[in-house]
């Protein structure tokens, strides 16, 4: 190694960067006096040779530069000077742009790595500019972002998101996707974020890193992160073409930040370091090539510059959260245990008799048994065989003939495209009652063919999956109706109220086959479902879940008409881990699985595996607020998914978005935060196709999301207040979100929305 000193600046240099492409490798260095290119090369060899190098001016007199970049191809230079941004031609070393706008002195600057003629810049004035260097146009320009000036920026082009940093320590991410017009994404603040890092690993504490000082975290630098696909974004159920990590430089320490969860996957602070002598960095550069990063820091107090040599993947390697023994899975890779509580339910199965033999013993008791009550009494001869034949089934129809019956259903069950756009035209809009009265909760049957809606005013509608009709009607409850949810076959409807009453009610008669109330759960429920394939209904009554084993009968007795013949008996119940009260609570019932998550109000997402009986899990810290809703990836008959995808589940929270996480890892893999909820909750739910999420918001708008992209790809509009929950079709591409109360008086309203696939529409 040879130390090469390249001279020609008469003032001290205040920028240098290196280009893109390693062959020529070029440096372009910046002063008041000069914006000089080098190529290392031709300088090499003129060392060799005894003369001096030289560079290249590409400009004169520029001013006090903060900042220099390269194009991607290394055909521009950007140069931050003052108040604007100089765009220099490398070929013909003329100004190619001159850019001005900002109100302070600009920081820094990149190239857009799709649409190299795109500039972005930074500056002082809190804000960021994005700009066309072909025409020197203003394309976009942002709000104030943060209380301090800009420091730096990065473009990953995978995601296509941009990352600005300021010098209070945070990091504001705008998507710059086409058609997403700049957007911002979310806000992350990277002192909160290590705190939480250090709080999901047990045994260590920010403290113990040095965080006892209260001292700021200045975005110094921002570098593309390379991890390997097991260890970066996507190493779960997501892909990881669409995401991806970057360095994060701070006056305190490095870090590596996950774009697609935004938060940290490692965390490296300067005072690890025994042998380095600069704790506190004034300035900050990374560079990442061949699995290798490659850090520059130069003291804050000092003259002192110092160089580090990482290896990314062994540092996140022995920071990973660590795993549990047994990897879970919402599909079960093993039979139901003898002594788990879903025994019940594959016992009492395996115990009734198929169909051929009930119908044999029904005719032979009948054949035996006398017609008439009393055993003196000679019967009248209706139980013997009878001497004429009355009637003889037709042997002769033929094949093809078709006959009409009047159960046949017509509802035809067809196999959903996974590759169905996202629902985005209005279909049909509703209103659900004559007086302003708010939709508590909506819920699709498991066939797709009916839509239950839960009101305030104590009733529950089911209206059919067009909305066309009247709607039958369920009365019986004295509270709101908190709570929907169907049975896997579609004929029991059960019902959770502010009254503290469960009710289950027969879907085609209308009538309460099953009640149950304050004598069983002595606090009220929040969350009632079907589970286990309808053997089990699941409910959540304050700090604990309850497992019930129902026998449904709608018959009644004549003489006890008051009595019902249902029964319902409890089998099993769990506290959570600190008897936190729980907010809500998901179990698959489109297919057995022995897994129930709960999310409590102590911020904690809690994993019961029904087949152990115990709890498996425990995820601390999933949002900074109680998270009001849980949501499983439970698919629907009508489409198929990878098996690993069942392992998805949302969590939502009021002001802190939604979050996306992986059951398999325990860790969150995306979070969206597009859509405003500050006061309300409101509702999250998956597609049938387990590619998109839907969730309500403040704004009276319905948001869709990719569950490959942070940011959302539409909002559905139409209501007049809060949209507070949302419900998809199992079979077919459609969304119905429900607000919460329309602001102008007006009965809350259910609008279906649709989508088209190949120009029609289904």
């Amino acid at each position: 190694f040879k130390l090469l000193i390249l001279r020609g600046h008469h003032q001290p240099i205040t920028a240098v960067a290196f280009g893109n492409t390693e062959h020529p490798l070029v440096v372009c260095s910046a002063s008041q006096d000069h914006v000089l290119m080098w190529r290392l090369d031709e300088c090499r060899e003129k060392v060799l040779h005894g003369t001096d190098p030289r560079g290249l001016v590409l400009g004169t007199r520029p001013g006090e530069v903060r900042c220099v970049k390269f194009s991607p191809d290394d055909q521009m230079a950007a140069v931050c000077a003052g108040n604007r941004v100089l765009v220099l031609d490398v070929q013909s070393r003329t100004a190619h742009a001159e850019l001005e706008g900002h109100q302070g002195p600009v920081t820094a600057a990149e190239f857009c790595a799709w649409q190299a003629h795109v500039v972005v810049s930074g500056s002082e004035d809190r804000s960021f500019k994005v700009w066309d260097c072909r025409t020197g146009a203003l394309m976009h320009s942002s709000a104030v972002l943060t209380a301090s000036p800009l420091l730096s920026l990065f473009i990953d082009g995978e995601s296509q998101q941009l990352v600005a940093g300021g010098a209070e320590g945070q990091l504001c991410i705008f998507s710059l996707a086409e058609g997403h017009h700049h957007r911002h994404v979310t806000r992350v603040d990277l002192r909160k974020e290590t705190e939480s890092f250090y709080a999901r690993r047990p045994g260590e504490s920010g403290l113990d890193r040095g965080d006892g000082v209260d001292v700021a975290l200045p975005v110094l630098s921002l570098a593309r992160c390379d991890l390997p696909p097991d260890l970066g974004p996507g190493h779960g159920c997501l892909s990881p073409e669409r995401t991806g990590c970057v360095w994060v430089g701070s006056s305190a320490g490095l870090f590596i930040l996950n774009l697609a969860s935004f938060e940290l996957e490692a965390a490296l602070h300067y005072k690890d370091f025994r042998n380095l002598s600069i704790q506190v960095a004034g300035s900050c550069a990374v560079m990442s090539s061949r699995g290798k990063a490659f850090c520059l820091l130069a003291s804050m107090f000092g003259n002192e510059v110092a160089g580090l040599e990482l290896d990314p993947t062994a540092l996140v390697r022995s920071q990973q959260h660590p795993h549990l023994g047994t990897q879970l899975s919402v599909l079960p890779s093993s039979g139901v245990s003898p002594t788990s509580p879903l025994y019940f339910g594959v016992a009492e199965a395996t115990r009734v008799k198929p169909a051929g033999h009930q119908q044999a013993a029904t005719q032979s008791s009948l054949r035996d048994q006398p017609l008439v009550f009393h055993s003196r009494v000679r019967s009248s001869g209706y139980t013997a065989a009878p001497h004429v034949t009355m009637f003889s089934p037709k042997t002769n129809v033929k094949s093809g003939c078709k006959r009409p019956s009047r159960r046949r259903s017509t509802h035809t069950c067809q196999q959903c495209p996974s590759d169905s756009p996202p629902p985005t035209q209005l279909r049909r809009r509703l209103a659900v009652a004559q007086s302003p009265v708010a939709v508590r909760c909506v819920q699709f049957s498991g066939d797709g063919r009916w839509l239950a809606c839960g009101l305030a005013d104590h009733l529950s509608l089911v209206f059919d999956a067009h909305l066309t009709g009247a709607p039958a009607v369920f009365s019986g409850h004295d509270g709101a109706v908190s709570a929907l949810g169907w049975s896997h076959d579609a004929r029991w409807l059960l019902s959770a109220s502010l009254d503290g009453t469960l009710r289950v009610w027969s879907a085609r008669s209308r009538e309460p086959a099953l009640c149950l109330g304050t004598d069983v759960f002595p606090e009220p429920v929040h969350h009632a479902q079907f589970y286990y394939l309808d053997s089990f209904v699941l409910v959540s009554s304050g700090p604990e879940f309850q497992l019930l084993r129902h026998h449904l009968d709608t018959r009644k007795d004549e003489i006890k008409r008051y009595k019902q013949r249902s029964r319902c008996t409890r089998v099993f119940r769990l506290p959570t881990t600190g008897a936190a009260e729980i907010t809500g609570l998901s179990a698959a019932n489109e297919f057995y699985s022995h897994l129930v998550l709960a999310a409590s109000r102590s911020r904690t997402v809690e994993v019961f595996d029904l087949n152990a009986g115990r709890s498996a899990a425990v995820i601390q810290g999933v949002h900074s607020r109680p998270p009001h809703q849980i949501c499983q990836n439970q698919g629907s008959s009508f489409t198929t998914q990878p098996p690993q995808d069942y392992n998805l589940f949302a969590t939502i929270a009021v002001g802190d978005g939604a979050r996306l996480w992986d059951l398999r890892t325990l860790r969150c893999e995306r979070r969206f935060e597009g859509h405003p909820t500050r006061c309300f909750p409101c509702g999250i739910a998956f597609s049938p196709c387990g590619r998109f999420v839907a969730c309500g918001a403040e704004d009276r708008h319905a948001y869709l999301y990719e569950v490959g992209s942070s940011t959302f790809s539409c909002r559905l509009p139409g209501h007049t207040d809060t949209v507070s929950g949302v419900a998809f079709s199992p079979s077919a591409p459609q969304l119905l979100p429900k607000a919460r109360r329309a602001a102008d008086h007006t009965p809350a309203a259910g609008l279906l929305f649709q989508g088209r696939s190949q120009g029609t529409a289904m």
